[in-house]
């Protein structure tokens, strides 16, 4: 079955899902503020591609495991998206079918409350033990493949849409692929 897949952040929703998940933190819990020159380091190396598939797993882990073990993070999504949905790009709304995947290194319980809303029903993202903080899941780079693969076996990728290089793996793999800056959608492949 041919297929169109997206990647989330900075393609369908304009920003970073996490990053504005740690912002409503910060406004809300004086406690993450001691992660917060960490969470810059890993957010710069994230926007520039500086990171491998290890580098990231290790660079989120002692946030992951240090602060988000201590939260209920699910409490708040409903308010979280109450707040940033308008941050769906619109052209998303005027392309999207029944049939299409996201594949994002989005937190699956982030994905789960922005799929009910915008009614995107197949996707994956990357999945954390709530007890321990360790990730159970990373949807990022290559692996991103892996996991499609695993997932959606029947599946080929007619259109990818994403914003980053990063997605190379699975800019490899589509028939087409458009780059998204903002609104504007550019074919590459």
């Amino acid at each position: 079955m041919k297929v169109n897949v997206y990647d989330f952040d900075n393609t369908i929703y304009d920003g970073e899902t996490l990053v504005d998940y740690i912002m409503y933190f910060v406004k809300h819990d004086p406690k993450i503020w001691r992660y917060i020159p960490k969470l810059l380091v890993i957010a710069f190396k994230d926007r520039f591609h500086l990171f491998t598939f290890k580098e990231a797993l290790d660079a989120y882990a002692s946030f992951l495991e240090g602060y988000y073990v201590n939260i209920n993070p699910q409490e708040n999504i409903v308010d979280f998206w109450d707040k940033n949905q308008h941050k769906i790009k619109p052209w998303y709304a005027r392309v999207q079918k029944d049939s299409d995947i996201i594949v994002s290194g989005t937190l699956d319980f982030i994905l789960d409350e922005v799929a009910k809303r915008v009614g995107f029903k197949r996707y994956i993202g990357s999945s954390i033990d709530d007890s321990t903080g360790k990730f159970k899941q990373l949807c990022f780079l290559e692996n991103k493949v892996t996991l499609f693969r695993e997932y959606f076996p029947d599946c080929e990728i007619e259109n990818f849409y994403t914003d980053s290089e990063n997605d190379k793996a699975m800019m490899d793999i589509a028939q087409h692929v458009f780059i998204v800056k903002k609104d504007k959608i550019t074919q590459i492949k």
